[in-house]
């Protein structure tokens, strides 16, 4: 059995046409019969190239939307028989079915329309590809005959085998396609199956449902340098929505490591809290500053000014598109990565003048749920966006908070739900604009956390307020917080000592409210 085998006749049937023109212009180059379908077909017409249409090939038109067109004998025998077995060979002869000697197909884009908020349940029944798996699965079980391709990013490594080789593709090669297709359905499958396990037929996702069997499958985005730590190996995994960290867009600078995804996670999900202009400064997943702005720039500055020292070396998320004067005052800190919406050309430019920044692009989007493995198993949550009004708060001392403290409270407690629990963040209005003044994160005890939190400030804690992400046990450390000079607190609320708590508070002449809710953030 030879190990180099040439390409005679390609099917192509693509979602994801990017780099397809140049591909089956490869193909054609070494007249390779190009057979396709529809808006495939028509893009490389449209390109100049020769197709001929798969309806042609099979003598059966397309019908149903299109949901029948590969399903067909004259297809799937032209992939599976296999050419070394006679009988085989005098099978299709008999049945006029021609070999089909390479498979190019990528599938349906059912993840990225299953994860677009309030898409209708026909729309993600629709998307579910058939005629697709099935020719890759075909192909990918007769490799020794048939190459299979089934993603773009193989393109430029094939173009240049099938060059050096004549038109002929290794043993090698299409073993790997294979294995590499393998993975592709078993990954759709998985995701289709999760998907609609969680929706009640015809109706939205219940949030509240839980899948009965947990489907982690992800595709290898990306092979990093190292993990948390240079002795751990690590690589990034994508779950083929096209949305979040894992597929944002890297614009510019060095190659990401574990920590600045892990950070920019962080940082991206603190900053979508808010639908005014935020900007946020995270330091190992905790935020250093945050602040709220007209601008971009002016966000900016309000959260640096919180904690300036710890900064140093963070990574930055925006909510808003990054302007030219933002850029220009970012690039005078040391930054290891700056993640937002967008930038505009002046914004890029500034950022180019720092060669090693890592600036990232993504399309807004929040995890409906998350996942986390412990030894033995995985733990899975709905994603944690509980959010209280000022309406909802209940006022829970004699003296009640000014609107201006009330405006200040809520932006702190949206900051503390981002803190590593116990948490407690001060916090203040700047021109009417929310600011991070103190953050104390990650302590064992809640007093430990006030007192970390006021020690970290770098702006006045007279008059500021305070956050604080689950309740009081004692009132030492509501007491510690109007020590550091905080007037309000918001907090759940629900100890067993709240009225001990509380009295702490009148006596103290602070306004305290209850949110009802707490916000624990172990990891």
């Amino acid at each position: 059995m030879s190990d180099l085998k040439s390409v005679q006749r390609a099917l192509l049937s693509v979602t994801d046409k990017t780099g397809l023109v140049e591909f089956a212009r490869t193909l054609a180059g070494f007249r390779v019969e190009l057979v396709s379908t529809g808006g495939t077909a028509k893009a490389l017409r449209d390109a100049g190239l020769t197709v001929r249409d798969i309806s042609d090939l099979t003598g059966f038109p397309e019908m149903l939307d299109g949901r029948v067109k590969t399903l067909h004998p004259v297809v799937h025998g032209g992939i599976l028989h296999r050419r070394e077995d006679p009988e085989h060979v005098r099978a299709v002869e008999a049945h006029g079915i021609g070999p089909i000697d390479m498979v190019i197909v990528n599938l349906y884009a059912f993840e990225k329309t299953a994860a677009r908020p309030g898409v209708a349940f026909e729309e993600i029944v629709e998307n579910i590809d058939i005629g697709g798996p099935s020719m890759l699965r075909s192909a990918a079980k007769n490799f020794e005959d048939v190459a299979v391709v089934s993603g773009v990013d193989e393109y430029p490594a094939l173009i240049e085998e099938l060059q050096a080789n004549g038109g002929k593709l290794s043993h090698a090669t299409r073993w790997r396609l294979s294995k590499k297709a393998f993975a592709t359905t078993a990954a759709y499958d998985a995701a289709i199956a999760t998907t609609l396990e969680a929706l009640p037929e015809g109706q939205p996702a219940d949030a509240g449902t839980m899948p009965q069997t947990l489907r982690v499958i992800a595709k290898q985005q990306a092979s990093l340098r190292y993990g948390e730590n240079p002795h751990q190996s690590a690589a990034l995994y994508t779950d083929g929505s096209g949305l979040g960290i894992a597929n944002a867009e890297q614009l510019q600078g060095k190659e990401l490591s574990y920590n600045n995804l892990v950070d920019l996670d962080a940082c991206w999900s603190l900053v979508s809290e808010f639908d005014a202009c935020a900007v946020a400064i995270i330091k190992h997943t905790n935020p250093c500053g945050v602040g709220i702005g007209a601008t971009v720039v002016e966000a900016y500055q309000r959260a640096l000014a919180a904690d300036p020292v710890s900064a140093f070396g963070g990574v930055i998320g925006i909510n808003r598109t990054v302007d030219g004067a933002a850029a220009q005052e970012i690039a005078k800190l040391f930054v290891e990565a700056i993640v937002a919406p967008d930038f505009t050309s002046e914004a890029l430019a500034a950022l180019a003048t720092k060669k090693n920044l890592r600036v990232l692009r993504l399309r807004p989007a929040k995890a409906p749920r998350v996942i986390k493995q412990i030894s033995g198993g995985y733990l899975v949550q709905d994603d944690d966006s509980a959010s209280v009004t000022a309406d909802t708060l209940k006022v829970a001392t004699a003296r009640k908070p000014t609107p201006e403290e009330t405006e200040a409270m809520l932006f702190a407690w949206r900051v503390c739900k981002h803190v590593k629990s116990n948490a407690i963040v001060y916090a203040r209005l700047d021109a009417g604009f929310g600011q991070t003044v103190g953050v104390g994160a990650g302590q064992m005890s809640r007093v430990d956390a006030a007192r970390f939190g006021a020690m970290k400030a770098a702006l006045p804690l007279q008059g500021t307020v305070a956050a604080s992400d689950a309740f009081f046990p004692f009132p030492d450390g509501l007491e510690t917080i109007a020590e550091a000079g905080a007037t309000a607190i918001i907090q759940p609320g629900g100890s067993m000592r709240d009225a001990d708590v509380v009295a702490a508070a009148d006596r103290l002449g602070l306004a305290m409210v209850f949110t009802g809710i707490r916000h624990f953030r172990h990891g």
